[in-house]
């Protein structure tokens, strides 16, 4: 398709009753659609178009690979799920086929793709090939696609307890959300408020409270991002709202953890305070730069996916899940004092690894070599 040409018209095809995260795939496809500044149509054009049958399922990631692909045709079965028609004849092609969920009759022009072979796209993101998931979608096939699409969202390296504890607790909301309707920017505000008051608890000595109000939010700011890509509805300021909470109210939380010593007669004195701040705030600060100057030099990668190291370090390192563990064992001991001064030392613990990783990328590129992610290789 030439920059001159029209972009494709995105059509589903067929009936099907089946709601995937309470969308019928002719609500799902639009959506998609529309994400990808294209347009839906309920009929078929005389010209390139984006066909998707259905009777399937599949992940956006297909979506967005098989916009760039015309005479695409991604198989399940024989039958054509997902397609590029880059002019009129291919698209009266494939939607004759897919109409009678059939395989096509005449494959001149096209190149098809059978799911069946494992094919894989580009994960953008990670640095990686996949196969992301496309299944037939039928009342009793409902339940394994969504959790294909959730987990799907997964992207990225993360931390133990985002990876471990609580993806299951958040599949659970995230599916009562959708069926009810909830917004992403509904939950992500539900979230804020359980992290406004956590602050106030913890501001106060309450800490066991605090944590449990926290253990909320936290699952809550999994529930909002998986939510948003599920139902297609990620938004703009929806990201902003969210990203700027978590990027915004950890600071806020150490500090408070701090003043509400005194009302277990654990208070630090003035130097201990503000040396324990300097170096859980400061060091907060030191490794944000410190991933940004790193994607910045190498091409938007993030400095966790650069080396398998780096990766397993990311689920421990100091950042808020993490530094919660700690003072949660802190906690067990009745001794939130030393569990802030734990995070402290964490903290700059972690700013040093992110820091030496900084400085070995550039001794790699300053002698000719290139840096790649692990998981390209894996």
């Amino acid at each position: 398709m030439d920059s001159t040409s029209s972009p494709p018209t995105v059509v589903a095809l067929g009936e099907n009753p089946v709601k995937l995260w309470g969308l019928t795939m002719g609500e799902r496809v639009g959506r998609i659609a529309r994400a990808a500044s294209l347009v839906p149509s309920g009929t078929v054009p005389a010209g390139p178009a984006i066909l998707s049958n259905a009777a399937h399922a599949w992940d956006p990631a297909w979506f967005r690979h098989i916009v760039s692909q015309p005479g695409m045709v991604l198989t399940l079965g024989g039958v054509p799920a997902l397609a590029h028609g880059a002019d009129a004849g291919q698209t009266a092609r494939i939607a004759e086929a897919m109409t009678a969920n059939a395989p096509l009759a005449d494959t001149a022009g096209l190149t098809v793709v059978a799911f069946e072979s494992g094919p894989t796209i580009e994960n953008k993101q990670l640095r990686k090939r996949e196969t992301p998931f496309l299944m037939a979608l039928t009342p009793g096939s409902v339940r394994a696609i969504e959790r294909a699409s959730y987990f799907g969202a997964y992207k990225g390296v993360t931390d133990l307890l985002t990876k471990y504890l609580w993806p299951e607790w958040a599949l659970v909301l995230t599916r009562i959300c959708a069926k009810l309707h909830v917004t992403p920017n509904m939950v992500t505000a539900v979230g804020a408020a359980f992290c406004v008051i956590a602050t106030v608890l913890f501001a106060y000595g309450h800490y066991w409270a605090g944590m449990a109000t926290g253990l909320v939010f936290m699952v809550l700011d999994t529930v909002d991002g998986k939510l948003a890509r599920c139902t297609i509805t990620s938004s703009y300021w929806g990201n902003i709202f969210d990203h700027g909470m978590d990027l915004v109210h950890p600071p806020f939380w150490w500090w408070f953890w701090a003043t509400g010593l005194a009302a277990w007669g654990l208070g630090y004195d003035s130097e201990t305070f503000w040396l324990v701040q300097a170096a859980i705030q400061g060091g907060y600060v030191v490794q944000r730069v410190i991933e940004g100057v790193f994607m910045r030099q190498n091409g938007m990668m993030h400095i966790h996916v650069w080396r398998r190291f780096d990766s397993n370090f990311r689920l421990i390192t100091a950042r808020r899940n993490p530094n919660m563990v700690i003072l949660f064992v802190a906690m067990v001991f009745s001794r939130p004092d030393l569990g802030l001064i734990a995070v402290a030392w964490w903290t700059v613990f972690s700013c040093l690894v992110h820091a030496v990783r900084l400085v070995q990328a550039w001794i790699v590129r300053a002698r000719g070599g290139t840096i790649t992610s692990w998981l390209s290789e894996a």
